[in-house]
């Protein structure tokens, strides 16, 4: 259960919170959350302490929907009043089927709906003066040094593996100036790293033509350029998630090289066999994206890229897993995830013919990481001797550990300070890689 306790006097009502999923259900949790805390709620940790529990659910695998549902039952059995939110949420039929008893259900970012359903059950308490003070940033259910800032709702694209448009709709971007506000508002907060986070961040203004916004005195275009500038003048690290290899993405590669946002692109390529991409409806194929990797890394040179890939998906031959390893090996690539093909209910691949037998699919992702491991254990390597800017996490007796440009939180490696005191979580300190292994750097503090 994500938990924040906000010290509001206990005669007020007591909601529990469980959020589950990626970081942009995350951020719809962090602003239920907020609007909880401003109507004067009390957030608490613990089933048997709250007056009503909040689920905010997944769906976006099977394994992700069964455990969205475990939450629901486990809720339901500890406390008894559940109201149930998120990607879930869109399959009423399935909830109510299992758990009759739930008070309400909606969709993803339907935060109205959710605060609805809560004042039915529990009005709430009378407005207190003081709370026009609090934080305009709001409730963080992430550290107080890095915040995910999600720029844009939903996705355009019909990737036939995926029900993402079904659950979360099409593209809605949000405007330049209110993205970029938010995001002064979390550096002012202390926010020392903003992750850009959405469906398709490459996408980012399509569907409002690229409207402009003016941001201290400058006119910006919701465009993903653009709204790199915009961020890169804040001082602090601005990290990408989500980004297909559209052309336009060569844009912001010199933005990288030239230190206004970290050299890092998570870019979810899913596979590089032209028919299987082709039966996932997916863009562009292995042979474009290491033309346009090549380029990128020719401008700038300390590019770290993040993927994910997805085996024995339906008529994936041997040819075509070894087409994949192939791409590995020549893409570079710094850090991967692999997941073996699970039907979706609702997903169009679940009619496609040729589906690849589970223990075939299980050896072929452990085959594929073991060639990634070997890969990662390289790019590391390259590293060692160099000194690094490093964004402290955690602080234990025996050191402290961070991470360089090249890792995101909690997905990817970390950098380890062994002896390393006297720092606190949100500071950077320059270090010198020591040592390294398939996933994480060991460094000492670089000489002055």
């Amino acid at each position: 259960m994500s938990v924040v306790t906000e010290g509001v006097s206990a005669p007020n009502p007591r909601i529990g919170f469980v959020s589950l999923g990626c970081p942009k259900a995350l951020v719809d949790s962090e602003r239920i959350l907020t609007q909880l805390r401003v109507e004067g709620y009390e957030v608490v940790g613990g089933y048997d302490q709250a007056d009503l529990v909040v689920v905010n659910t997944c769906a976006f695998i099977e394994s992700a929907q069964e455990e969205s549902l475990d939450a629901i039952g486990e809720a339901l059995t500890e406390n008894g009043k559940v109201v149930v939110t998120g990607c879930l949420g869109t399959k009423e039929g399935l909830i109510r089927e299992r758990f009759p008893d739930v008070l309400s259900i909606t969709g993803p970012h339907d935060y109205e709906a959710v605060m609805s359903a809560v004042h039915r059950q529990l009005p709430p308490p009378p407005r207190s003066p003081y709370l026009d003070l609090l934080p305009a940033s709001g409730v963080k259910l992430t550290p107080r040094h890095y915040a995910y800032l999600k720029i844009s709702e939903g996705c355009n694209h019909k990737c036939s593996f995926c029900i993402i448009p079904q659950l979360r709709g099409k593209l809605v971007s949000r405007p330049v100036e209110q993205v970029v506000a938010e995001a002064e508002r979390l550096v002012r907060d202390g926010v020392r790293e903003l992750l850009v986070v959405s469906q398709d961040t490459s996408a980012y203004g399509v569907d409002t033509r690229y409207e402009t916004g003016t941001i201290r005195g400058r006119e910006y275009r919701a465009q993903m350029t653009d709204l790199c500038q915009a961020l890169g003048e804040l001082g602090v690290w601005v990290r990408l998630h989500y980004v297909y290899p559209y052309p336009h993405v060569d844009d912001v590669i010199p933005l990288m090289a030239e230190g206004k946002v970290l050299p890092y692109l998570d870019m979810p390529l899913q596979h590089a066999n032209a028919d299987v991409l082709r039966a996932m409806r997916r863009p562009a194929g292995g042979e474009a994206v290491l033309e346009r990797l090549q380029r990128w890394r020719e401008t700038c040179p300390d590019l770290a890229v993040r993927s994910s890939f997805i085996v024995g998906f339906p008529g994936e031959t041997e040819a075509a897993f070894e087409e994949l390893l192939d791409f590995l090996r020549q893409a570079q690539i710094d850090r991967v995830g692999c997941f073996v093909y699970s039907p979706v209910e609702g997903a169009r691949a679940n009619a496609l013919p040729g589906w690849v037998d589970p223990d075939v699919a299980e050896d072929r992702k452990r085959r594929l990481m073991e060639v990634q491991a070997e890969i990662s254990s390289e790019r590391l390597a390259r590293l060692r001797g160099r000194d690094l800017d490093v964004l402290i996490d955690e602080v234990h007796e025996d050191g402290s550990i961070g991470r360089s440009f090249a890792d995101a939180p909690e997905i990817d490696g970390q950098v380890h300070l062994p002896g390393v005191g006297g720092v606190r979580p949100g500071d950077f300190v320059k270090a010198r890689i020591v040592e390294s292994d398939d996933h994480d750097l060991i460094a000492v503090l670089a000489d002055d």
